[in-house]
Order: structure tokens, then sequence, then C-alpha cells
């Protein structure tokens, strides 16, 4: 409830060399003059300007418990809209937690989970989408995770859907006046103009929605499935991308009979590398089991990458081949020559003809001497078809947006169908409506507090 005042501690478990305790609600500043004294003894929180700091001590029972430096912020101009104290104390898990008791025996009820975050959502500081980038801010591990979540906090994704709401509202208003007037038959609603707004709008929400599984790729990590037959190096390629002896290595057939996965930051891009079991004909049960999982691999990567053995040519090609191209149409395949180092130029340009019906993409390096990786590395950029993140269109990464994004695809596509059929306007009205309920839904301008609640029940303590 925003009656209660709330307190957390916001920066990260453990011990630093400062914490933060945020402490927000209708009482937070008379709370924290119960507790803080200022060095300046005529300055307290209840008096400060917002957006200054106070230097002082918390004080308990006539004791210190720590130097602070308190952060004043007034509502509405504050994270959550309401009046917020900060303490910056010492990194103490001790000290953190003394303060916490004491500011709950005060009068302050611990924070949910992502309470601060839904209350700046409840007081109009931010919509649900910017909410949500929130949460994905706080994770982002890579400069392509942040670039993506700081463009839609900042409401670049709102921003559209708004203006695609707008225009809708605009047409659902003058189609529902002329229900009004069905009588006269009177039509206030160009219907020419409402195809134009429909086919535009449809385009707009297919590439929103075909955005999403490269803005996956992006959140989680772009899949790159290493595949190809025992011993080829697939795993000695993959100690050298991560820079860390990730894999067992050894010359014994077999030895990948899990997938190893782990990424790595390549250019500001995770990349999520997954190393298979090899490929060949087995009887052994165990080694069959991780086979099967290299296929399921391959189907769900963006990019495979087919370890060849560069020293001698498998009499198995074929069967590899049919195993592999089968399950890379849509996929970017590279044939990566390995053991590079132990062959002559002759005999790469003998390989690259062996296999030039496989894929245009061949590369020949040596995995144990680090010899081409870095081109391997900018090769990767490059095939992904990755965004210039200073200059791009909105990439959806939520899962909750692009569902709602094709209920609200569905809607408008109906409502295409229908000025085809030359309908009602009673039947458009309601598709549009349909339309604008779902858009909506993302960005919390209609919701249920079902939704709200799955949504920050996944944000950490203190944001």
């Amino acid at each position: 409830m925003n009656n209660d005042t709330i307190c957390a501690i916001s920066t990260a478990p453990g011990i630093g060399a400062i914490a933060v305790i945020r402490v927000s609600g209708p009482e937070a500043f008379s709370i924290c003059d119960k507790i803080f004294k200022a060095a300046n003894d005529k300055m307290t929180a209840a008096v400060a300007k917002s957006h200054t700091a106070l230097f002082g001590y918390i004080r308990y029972e006539d004791h210190i418990i720590d130097e602070v430096v308190v952060t004043v912020f007034r509502a509405p101009n504050s994270f959550d809209g309401e009046n917020t104290v900060e303490i910056s104390c010492h990194g103490s898990i001790y000290i953190q937690q003394k303060i916490i008791h004491i500011l709950l025996k005060k009068g302050c009820r611990m924070a949910q989970p992502g309470e601060f975050t839904r209350r700046a959502f409840t007081n109009g500081k931010m919509d649900l989408s910017q909410a949500e980038a929130v949460a994905d801010l706080i994770a982002s591990t890579s400069a392509a995770n942040h670039q993506l979540a700081l463009q839609q906090m900042r409401g670049g994704f709102s921003h559209e859907l708004e203006n695609l709401r707008n225009d809708l509202l605009h047409f659902v208003t003058m189609i529902e006046l002329e229900l009004d007037f069905s009588e006269e038959q009177v039509e206030f609603a160009d219907r020419k103009d409402l195809r134009d707004l429909a086919k535009k709008l449809e385009k707009h929400l297919k590439r929103l929605m075909d955005s999403f599984k490269l803005g996956n790729a992006l959140k989680n990590g772009i899949p790159v499935a290493i595949v190809g037959e025992t011993n080829a190096g697939k795993s000695t390629l993959l100690n050298k991308l991560l820079n860390e002896e990730r894999a067992i290595v050894s010359d014994i057939h077999g030895t990948t009979r899990d997938v190893i996965e782990d990424t790595v930051n390549i250019s500001g891009f995770t990349f999520r590398f997954i190393d298979t079991a090899g490929l060949r004909e087995t009887d052994d049960e165990l080694e069959l089991l991780g086979i099967e999982r290299t296929y399921q691999k391959i189907e769900q990567a963006h990019i495979v990458l087919w370890v060849i053995d560069s020293t001698k040519v498998s009499e198995h090609v074929e069967w590899m081949a049919d195993k592999i191209i089968s399950r890379t149409k849509d996929k970017n395949l590279v044939l990566i020559f390995n053991k590079s180092d132990m062959v002559s130029k002759e005999e790469q340009a003998v390989l690259n003809n062996i296999f030039k019906a496989y894929s245009k993409s061949r590369m020949h390096i040596s995995a144990r001497q680090g010899e081409n990786i870095d081109i391997l590395r900018a090769k990767l950029l490059e095939i992904a078809g990755l965004p210039d993140l200073e200059h791009q269109d909105i990439i959806i990464t939520n899962l909750r947006h692009f569902e709602a994004l094709s209920s609200a695809h569905e809607s408008i596509v109906r409502v295409q169908d229908g000025l085809r059929k030359n309908v009602s306007g009673e039947f458009l009205s309601q598709d549009i409506r349909e339309c604008l309920y779902h858009l909506g839904e993302i960005t919390g301008i209609i919701t249920t507090e079902d939704v709200l609640q799955n949504i920050f029940k996944n944000f950490c303590i203190g944001k």
C-alpha cells in the first residue's frame, strides 16, 4: 500500500565500501529524523531542499551506529514520485542490518521485490514497459543489453505505441460517432484513410514482432552451436573462444557426451557458445543421447560452426552433411577447417573445393595455436546481422510484449479484412478496440493486479 513507508537495502548483498538504504513514503522524512543527527544541528530531512545531501550520524539509544550521508528527494521529484531518503552508510553487513532494524522499529515496513519501481508506475513516473526495462537494465551484462534496456526505459518503445494508439483512437471515435447517427447513414470516418492506417499499422506491428527473435538473442546471448565429428577440435575451439579451459580436451573419441554452454562478450554483444557431442555412427546409448542433444542445439542456434579436421577428410562427409545441412537451412552455417597449422595452402584449397557446395562461409583456423580466432570473432559479429546500437529501430526483447503485439496484429488484420468486405462500423469498432486493448497491455494503460504481481515479483528487493 502506498500509505506505508517502506525501506530496503538498494545495493548488492555483501560487504562493500558503502551501502545505500532507501526509505520511501509519506513518513520517510519524519522517520529518518528520528534516527539521524546532522552535523549541522539546524538541518533535518524534513526541512532540507530536494536533491540535497546531509552529513551526520545514525543514532539509536544514545549510541552512534555509523557516519552517513542522507540524500533527500521530495515528491514528486523522486524515482517513485514519493518522499524518499537514501542513507549512504559504510558497507558492513552489521551496519546495514542494524539501520534496517532501527527503521522498522520506527515505523517503516520492508519493501517487497520491485515495490519502489511499482510505486513509480502507480504514481505515473513511468509506464509498465519502462518499469520492466528497469529490471533489464539492472541485469544487463553487455553493451547491447544495456543500450536496449536504456532506450526502452527512456520511453522509446512507449512513444511508438502512444502514436499508434492515438491514430487508432481517432478512427474508433469517428466510427462510433457514426453508430450514434446510424439512422442518418452518415460516414465520419474516411474508409480509405482507415485502410491506409490499418495497412501502415499492420506493417509496423509485424516489424516489431519480427525484431523479437533478434531481441531475445541479444538479451540472452546469440546461440552459436559448435558441431562436427569427434576429435575435430570443437572443445579446443570453445576453450579458445572463452579464454578458459571450460571443456575437457582429449584424443579419445566421444569425450564430449553432453552439451557444454558458456557466454562471452564480443564487442559489446553476448554470444552463447554451445559445444556439442561429436557426430558419428555409434551404438553407445549414452553417446547417442548426446548426439540427439546436438541435433536439438543445431535447431535452436542462430549460427552453426561446423568444425572439420583439416588433416583428414572423413569418409563420413556426406553422412555428416546430411545430418547438419538439413537442420541449418534458415541459419548461418560456417565451415571451420581446424588444425590449419598442420596442412599446406594447397591442401587448404583442396578442402575448400570439396566442401564448397555446403556453405560459402569457410575459414581455416588452428584452435590449439589460436590462429585466426580474432578473425572468427569478427566473422561472428558480421554474420549475426547485429544492429547499430547508436542508431537503431525499436527491438523487442520481452516475451510479454511480443505476445501482446501478436494479439494486436491479429486484430488489425481483422480490421483490414472487414474493410475489404465492407462490414458495418460496429464490427470494425470492436476489432480496433481489441487492438487498442492489446497495445495498452504493454504500457499498463490496461492491466490487472495478477499481471503486475507477476512482473514485479522478479525484481530485486530495493528496486
